[in-house]
């Protein structure tokens, strides 16, 4: 297969605030989850500057900086995005592919660890779009990248600047928390997920030398009577509070980008649990178009091409 494109797929999010409970319906179709939890989050996102995520904008910067480094270093292909919940959804991004005359794509799914929910339900979305869009290009899928070397140096670069943060003397190895996204334990206990998370994890912290990490879960959205993967940060935030720490670094590995679930779920929530306890929280930011995640993704153009 001769690639002539390339489609990043991601989650979606609201670009204006009269889009935000619209898509959070679309997220929540055939999910359990209660409605008092949905308007919850439709009060983070309404809290974000404009009322909107910028998801969409940070995953097009991605796309936008990909495509430079494949037109610097070769194969030149445009770089298209295709959302799962919101705008530009999937098969409209397939359509206008299809428009243009692309027949071979290679889809790159912006997750870095694969569970149903974080892998499998984007191929299946991908092969739903497809079959509703006469003409629409063959999509295949990059390998999972979660341990690949260069997003391991992207987090690692983050999480070193987030460690400059914490005053000189304060504390000679303040914690690092390596944070993902929740999943209910029975979706986890099918997937590789929290093994390609544990060892990315471990992965970073080799590349800093700082041994002293644990790995925790944030943003779950579920039945409260439905276990989910545990620990939670702010039951960490707690403990590390409790035994008298001061600082704690904040490294949300399981995100490529800034978006509501780490400005609001960490930067106010779990900043605010923080504080009520004296601790101060660093959080490294998200890999965004770091320029090692962005030659990560060129990696997997190249070796699929």
């Amino acid at each position: 297969m001769t690639l002539d494109a390339v489609l990043l797929i991601a989650f979606g999010g609201p670009t204006a605030p009269d889009e935000i409970r619209p898509f959070l319906e679309l997220v929540a179709r055939g999910r359990r989850i209660p409605p008092e939890r949905l308007e919850e989050v439709a009060h983070h996102y309404e809290r974000m500057p404009g009322g909107r995520s910028p998801l969409t904008e940070r995953t097009l910067a991605q796309a936008q900086a990909l495509e430079r480094a494949l037109a610097e270093r070769g194969p030149a292909l445009p770089v298209c995005v295709g959302m799962r919940n919101w705008h530009p959804f999937l098969h409209e991004t397939l359509a206008a592919m299809a428009g243009r005359g692309h027949k071979h794509a290679l889809g790159i799914i912006l997750s870095p660890f694969r569970a149903e929910a974080s892998w499998d339900r984007y191929k299946a979305d991908i092969a739903g779009a497809r079959a509703r869009t006469p003409g629409a290009p063959e999509v295949g899928f990059a390998p999972p990248w979660g341990g690949h070397p260069r997003f391991v140096a992207a987090v690692a670069e983050r999480a070193r600047a987030a460690l400059a943060a914490v005053p000189a003397g304060a504390c000679a190895w303040p914690p690092l928390i390596f944070t993902a996204h929740s999943l209910p334990v029975a979706m986890a206990e099918g997937a590789p997920y929290v093994a390609e998370l544990t060892a990315a994890a471990h992965a970073v912290a080799d590349r800093l030398e700082h041994r002293r990490f644990s790995i925790a879960y944030q943003s779950r959205s579920g039945s409260p009577r439905e276990p989910w993967l545990e620990p939670d940060v702010a039951s960490a935030l707690r403990a590390l509070a409790a035994s008298g720490e001061r600082h704690a670094v904040v490294v949300p590995i399981g995100f490529v980008c800034d978006h509501v679930e780490l400005l609001y779920d960490l930067d106010v929530e779990a900043r605010g649990l923080a504080a009520e306890r004296g601790l101060t929280l660093h959080r490294a930011a998200a890999v965004n178009d770091h320029p090692e995640f962005v030659a990560m993704l060129a990696d997997l153009v190249r070796s699929a091409a």
